[in-house]
């Protein structure tokens, strides 16, 4: 059946089987909002029949409409931005932010949550809530995830991809602001739930662990607490000796059945959600106060089965593979979360106290097998166990001020905690040598770091980081059309990071090395093993903290800025928004070695002045051609500036910073002309160019290690096009079924080009590549696109709509090519590392029924339809390496909420 046929049967399918649902019911309204089949007066915002404008808060607060209906938000903000209303994000069916936004024009979503704006990564991105700095809990980024939002809590995500200087300088491809739910107009109640089934993990073959019996609420009850005698040597700020009495003692309290026994799960449970939602308001006598409060549970497995392949050459012939196997990962994710708001409103003023919490736990579980290069005969497998907690807090307060007419005054401060936390992070080894001379050749061997074998290692890691903030922003419209702007920002992330490993070795014997490494993990590094040479055995275990001169580090970031702008009307049909952004930031590094001196800080301290202007003409009433320039900057993330060892399991690569980071500058520029041909429908078209001095891009170094590392490429240009549609197709002359229906078309394509610019005598700072730079040759590729850039990007939604109540039917579609997401290896002119997301179709229905006088919302999706996989490779001119592939299952859910 060929492509158009099939979403043909879908949309008929679905468009006829939802409503049938609710025959005989009565039904609810919806706040999709009345609509008329005949459209108003092009140009005429306030026509009925439109939607309610999302409520948005972000600095400067020029666009805040809340409450107002048909306030074409896009179409009268002096940038270009898209936003997603409550609605729309409802319809998308998503249940994070992350993956609703990967919907909207230009905007890919890349691993876990990270939204890329263009091509651009995420370190090109920033996100704010209300507003307000966010920090991350990813030991690797700056940038929060965002599938860490549901999207239960989040009434509008903006996304501005032109700049303008009341949002922060580190402005590369956009900046993503999300606004939560504030003030309700009317009192509810809300319980909702749902059921995920994934094709490739529920009811199949997974692994896991035992940890606690409270794993499942994705809180530990105390099995994975330290123990105090570890606890005090970690205290101590001293490095172990490995073959003392503290190491015996310490190492046999590393390993338990309870953290490093994986077990075989044959059919896995489905995924599982609930939710709860609440709020209402009080009439305080010309004020109005608001509290709304909600909380949320999520749990769900996803098993894959990955191909995991490493070129040390430039072939893919298998027997010259490095590493050449297969792994099965199960990742148990559990999110809790909960928001309360409380909100007061008097005549044009508002202020907002937002509070957010967010905990998302990962219970990690991986069993791969294959060979290497150092002993191709042999079979290593390697097991891994691994708890990662991370945790979000945020409080902030916003207040927005009408004094009078003319004046408005917003000021926010805030105060955000992230935290990841890892304990018992445990890595074995074993080895089937498969030698006829081994009298343990057929069977899989711990020799604890003999052998051509690794040791068995145990991590424990820990990241905090705080953010406080603050701001003020003042608008005085000093006469018809014409506002001026002023504002302070302040700003400061101070981060913390641990990573204690501990790697297990044996010596003595090798036949009671190879003996002993057969027991199960457990019964190996038990208490009486550490005892074993005590008591004349010709066998002892050793502890080592090889890490122990990169454990700690702390980072800090202070920024301060002082921006003015002005916008107003040259004329009827021209108008400008432009200003100037001061920048000053000090961004450093410490790194504190166990036992020794904490190094030189790496210390980037910098001020800049950011223009940034927009040109807007109205070329006839809904009609309108926008010009903006600016100037921005990004800066090194603080793991990227440390040369410390980190393993992302998600990714499967090893990581290491380069302290020779500087900042990277852009110049950019872009076009965009807009066609409002009715309410709630537009066409636009643009085009955009950068410039970046001195972009920030990953590479590979190796042979044996295969660890990413950062380097200043000398400069990049990224170019493209995008055009977008939303039309409306009102279905009142079909029939009675038809008369409140209409047909929902919004599309959007993006085309990016990138290009390094690498000459033959540019140079670039390596750490650890010799004391001077090296050629920029060695490690990037003239013309090479830049790590993350798709060159075509394609969203399509087709649906039907009922606009007097709750009934939607919409097919999704989504297209991205190729993007490299690293450099081969370095200095062997390997191919780059491609990620291929490819073509999928996703089915979401959304009908509201009436029992009684309570209305119930009943959701089905189906998502990943065409069962994409996950591809991950080098091509070389003798075939494909697969650096990290495995199969992606298609998801079926079904929820309902019911609200009182």
């Amino acid at each position: 059946m060929t492509k158009p046929r099939l979403i043909s049967l879908l949309l008929l399918s679905t468009a006829m089987l939802a409503p049938s649902i609710a025959a005989a019911q009565e039904s609810a309204p919806t706040t999709t909002g009345n609509a008329s089949p005949e459209a108003p007066a092009i140009g005429d915002e306030n026509a009925s029949g439109g939607e309610e404008a999302p409520d948005v808060s972000i600095p400067g607060g020029a666009i805040i409409v809340t409450g107002q209906r048909n306030r074409n938000i896009e179409r009268t903000a002096p940038q270009v931005i898209s936003v997603l209303s409550s609605e729309q994000i409802a319809r998308t069916g998503e249940g994070d932010i992350a993956g609703a936004l990967g919907r909207v024009t230009g905007l890919s979503v890349v691993g876990n949550g990270y939204v890329y704006v263009r091509g651009l990564g995420d370190r090109y991105s920033l996100a704010l809530l209300n507003g307000s700095p966010l920090p991350s809990p990813e030991p690797l980024k700056r940038v929060v995830p965002l599938d860490l939002f549901p999207t239960s809590i989040v009434a509008s995500s903006l996304v501005q991809k032109s700049y303008s200087v009341n949002f922060p300088g580190e402005f590369g491809g956009g900046v993503i602001n999300l606004t939560t739910k504030a003030i309700p107009t009317e009192s509810f109640l809300q319980i909702g739930g749902g059921v995920t089934w994934d094709t490739e993990s529920t009811n199949k073959l997974s692994y896991g662990y035992y940890g606690s019996k409270t794993d499942w609420t994705g809180y530990d009850n105390g099995n994975r607490s330290i123990p105090s005698a570890l606890q005090d040597y970690f205290n101590s700020g001293t490095v172990i000796n490995p073959g003392s009495t503290q190491a015996q003692e310490l190492g046999g309290s590393l390993v338990t059945s309870r953290n490093a026994v994986l077990q075989r799960i044959d059919k896995t449970q489905p995924n599982f959600s609930a939710s709860l939602s609440a709020g209402t308001s009080f009439d305080l006598g010309g004020a109005t106060l608001g509290v709304i409060a909600t909380g949320g549970y999520s749990n769900s497995t996803q098993t894959k089965a990955i191909l995991r392949q490493r070129a040390q050459g430039t072939t893919a012939n298998p027997e010259q593979l490095w590493e050449d196997g297969n792994a099965v990962n199960t990742d148990n994710r559990i999110v809790a979360n909960a928001l309360v708001t409380v909100g007061l409103e008097w005549d044009e003023n508002q202020i907002r106290w937002t509070n957010v919490y967010i905990h998302d736990t990962d219970k990690h579980s991986s069993l791969s097998i294959g060979k290497r290069n150092n002993n191709r005969t042999a079979d290593y497998m390697d097991q891994t166990t691994a708890w990662y907690e991370r945790q979000l807090i945020d409080t902030q307060l916003v207040g927005e001020f009408k004094p009078d007419d003319k004046t408005s005054i917003d000021v926010r401060v805030g105060y955000a905690n992230s935290k990841r936390l890892a304990p018992f992070e445990i890595e074995a080894q074993y080895l089937r040598t498969n030698a006829a001379a081994d009298p343990y050749g057929d069977m899989f061997v711990n020799r604890l770091g003999n052998g051509n074998q690794d040791p068995t290692n145990v991590t424990f890691s820990r990241l905090n980081e705080n953010v406080w903030s603050a701001g003020l922003d003042v608008s005085h419209r000093f006469f018809d059309g014409w506002t001026g702007t002023v504002g302070y920002a302040y700003q400061l992330n101070a981060r913390t990071n641990s990573r204690r490993s501990f790697a297990i070795f044996a010596s003595g014997d090798p036949e009671l090395i190879s003996g002993f490494g057969t027991l199960r993990l457990d019964y190996l590094l038990q208490p009486g093993m550490w005892a074993l040479g005590n008591n004349g055995v010709d066998y002892s275990l050793q502890l080592r903290e090889p890490g122990a001169s990169v454990a700690n580090f702390d980072s800090r970031l202070l920024n301060h800025a002082y921006y003015g702008k002005i916008d107003g009307q040259l004329t009827d049909t021209l108008s400008f928004d432009a200003g100037v952004r001061w920048e000053w930031a000090k961004e450093t590094t410490i790194l504190r070695p166990i036992g020794g001196t904490a190094s030189q800080p790496t210390a980037l301290k910098n001020e800049y002045f950011l223009p940034g202007g927009t040109l807007t003409w109205e070329v006839q009433p809904g009609m309108q051609v926008r010009l903006n320039a600016s100037k921005t900057i990004a800066r090194p993330q603080f793991r990227e500036l440390l040369y410390q060892p980190y393993f992302d399991p998600d990714t499967n690569r090893s990581y290491q910073g380069n302290p020779f980071l500087t900042d990277s500058k852009l110049t950019n520029v872009e076009g965009r002309a807009e066609w409002y041909f009715a309410p709630e429908q537009r066409f636009a078209f643009g085009a955009f160019w950068k410039r970046i001095d001195k972009p920030i891009e990953s590479f590979l170094t190796g042979p044996e290690a295969f660890i990413t590392s950062y380097a200043n490429a000398p400069k990049a240009d990224l170019y493209g096009a995008e055009a977008e549609v939303q039309k409306y197709v009102y279905l009142d002359g079909m029939g009675k079924f038809f008369t409140d229906r209409r047909l929902v078309l919004i599309g959007n394509y993006t085309y990016t080009k990138s290009k390094l610019k690498v000459g033959a005598s540019d140079t670039v700072r390596v750490y650890g590549a010799g004391t001077g730079a090296s050629l920029a040759s060695d490690y990037f590729r003239d013309g090479a696109p830049l790590t993350g850039q798709s060159e075509h990007i394609a969203n399509v939604q087709i649906g039907l709509e009922d606009t007097q109540n709750l009934s939607q039917q919409t097919i999704l579609l989504n297209y991205a090519s190729k993007r490299a997401v690293s450099r081969g290896l370095a200095n062997s002119n390997q191919p780059d590392i491609f990620e291929y997301p490819g073509f999928t179709i996703d089915v979401v229905i959304r009908q509201g029924i009436m029992i009684g006088d309570k209305q119930i919302e009943l959701k089905a999706e189906g998502r990943n339809l065409t069962g994409r996989g996950h591809f991950e490779y080098q091509q070389f001119d003798d075939g494909r390496v697969n650096y990290n592939t495995y199969d992606v299952g298609r998801m079926f859910s079904l929820s309902a909420s019911i609200t009182f």
